[in-house]
């Protein structure tokens, strides 16, 4: 049987040349032009081999060879990379060989015999031949699955598995027809509002079982209407994120029923009526039929009008809130999300939070502060003058929030020289921390390339610190104009003539982060 080679090549003269000398040698080539149709491909019939473009168009080579090894079915592809400059074969880090620009087709298609003779022999476990996909949401998140699935016209069903800490798992399903999607639940809740839920996960496994769908049909609209909801659910909700109630608080109605209105919006009303039965905000938003970030968005707004009172869950007296720096509801958080991360348990590990500083000396700074703060660990070279530069890659220390968890505190460089280090660094990190300082415009033009790389992340957080000089005051109208994007729950004001309110502030930040 003839090997198939997929080539993705964003230059389709290259692609067409590369793959006529590939049939010369008897192999059977498919030729895609961007990264996202050579996904499809590759789920559905796994090449051998796979021939792709470094600077591939939608999803960048390397990108797509790392979700190709990450799913069982995919991980014995053998991967040639075509490089972009001429000397991309010695410098690129990346788990394949390197045919550096210009790439000759007769040289691309014998590095492909080679790689098919150095492959391993055996076939993964899970290639089955039954066309089922696996893989891990953080290669692949469940939306750009859903969406290759439906223009790929998929019938089956799509099993997302996450992790909830103490081996305990939530699964939920969703039911595809012809590449629509018909049905979806995840415990007690289906439809629409389950699949947006299952959209919010950001890590975790799925699977994909082409089988003829035994649910009946719940979800009448469009697949791709569906889609684009999802995604603008859950960008407004990682906006409005420190803005919500958490999920562990309860609610009570501070005025009269008599006193509501007559007529309200019908989320508004049901959302009253399950208030009726329960007060704590998880089951309110289990128990209503719209999309969670809706009900929590209502929730938000009755309380903001002052027609609900939040109770949060009182977790320990003042004087511990005093002597740790994390409360244990916001520690049993973090130990959740760590716990998504691990699937199937293991050794607890530390969290991540980046720091992004326009020059050294505000790092210095800063970490004078951190060290007035409960359990911070931090490296007492980092406030010598020369011990840390702008280009450094280092840890700065750790701030203890249990006996087995912390959060090490990474600082990244800014400087454009260390680009392809920032998606690295960025993923799987709890929040990015950008330090400035006066004069503004300067400062943010030293972070702004490598912050909104990082921003572009999947789920990416970042909290923005102002650091103050002694009588320091900034322009209201300097600060929107240079920063007009922040929103400002994430904006933090750090007076270095006043440790104790700095100290205050940064509590406050810490528990946002956490929030």
């Amino acid at each position: 049987m003839k090997s198939r080679i997929l080539i993705a090549d964003g230059d389709a003269e290259r692609g067409r040349k590369i793959a006529a000398a590939c049939t010369e040698n008897g192999l059977v080539c498919r030729v895609t032009t961007h990264g996202a149709a050579a996904l499809e491909v590759a789920l559905s019939e796994v090449p051998d081999a796979l021939v792709t473009q470094i600077s591939l168009p939608l999803i960048e080579g390397a990108k797509l060879a790392s979700i190709l090894r990450a799913n069982p079915r995919t991980q014995g592809i053998a991967v040639v990379f075509l490089g972009d400059r001429a000397d991309d074969g010695a410098g690129l880090e990346v788990e394949g060989q390197v045919v550096p620009s210009p790439a000759e087709p007769n040289v691309v298609a014998g590095c492909v015999q080679a790689a098919l003779g150095t492959r391993e022999s055996k076939e993964s476990p899970a290639s089955g031949g039954d066309g089922g996909v696996e893989g891990e949401l953080a290669q692949l998140p469940l939306g750009d699955l859903l969406q290759l699935f439906h223009v790929g016209r998929k019938t089956g069903r799509v099993e997302v598995t996450r992790g909830l800490g103490r081996s305990r798992r939530q699964v939920g399903r969703i039911y595809m027809e012809n590449g629509d999607i018909t049905a979806a639940a995840v415990g007690q809740v289906e439809g629409e509002k389950a699949l947006f839920r299952l959209l919010a996960w950001d890590r975790g496994s799925f699977v994909f079982k082409p089988e003829p769908p035994d649910q009946e049909a719940t979800i009448r609209t469009p697949t791709r209407a569906l889609l684009r909801e999802g995604l603008r659910q859950i960008q407004e909700w990682e906006r409005m994120a420190v803005d919500l109630p958490p999920l562990s608080a309860t609610l009570t109605l501070r005025i009269p029923r008599s006193s509501l209105p007559n007529v309200i919006h019908p989320l508004t009303q049901e959302v009253l009526v399950v208030l009726d039965l329960y007060s704590r905000v998880q089951d309110v938003v289990d128990r209503c039929s719209y999309p969670d970030y809706q009900v929590l968005r209502t929730l938000h707004t009755l309380i903001q009008r002052g027609m609900l009172e939040l109770h949060e869950e009182e977790t320990a007296p003042d004087l511990e809130r005093e002597a740790n720096l994390f409360s244990p509801a916001r520690v049993a958080r973090l130990r959740e999300w760590l716990e998504l991360d691990r699937p199937g348990g293991g050794a607890p590990r530390d969290a991540k939070l980046l720091i992004l500083a326009c020059d050294a000396g505000v790092t210095r700074a800063l970490a004078g502060m951190l060290r007035r703060l409960p359990g911070a660990e931090i490296d007492p070279r980092i406030s010598s003058d020369g011990a840390l530069s702008g280009d450094d890659l280092v840890s700065l220390g750790r701030l203890t929030v249990d006996a087995e968890i912390g959060i090490e505190l990474v600082h990244l460089p800014a400087s454009r020289r260390f680009a392809p280090l920032w998606p690295v660094a960025g993923h799987g990190a709890l929040a990015t921390l950008v330090l400035l300082s006066g004069p503004l415009a300067e400062a943010r033009e030293a972070v702004e390339t490598a912050r909104a790389a990082l921003a572009a992340l999947p789920r990416a957080r970042a909290f923005h610190l102002l650091l103050l000089e002694k009588g320091e005051r900034l322009d209201p109208e300097e600060v929107t104009r240079n920063l007009s994007l922040v929103d400002e729950s994430s904006l933090f004001l750090l007076p270095l003539e006043s440790p104790e309110k700095a100290t205050v502030l940064l509590r406050e930040m810490f528990a946002r982060v956490l929030r």
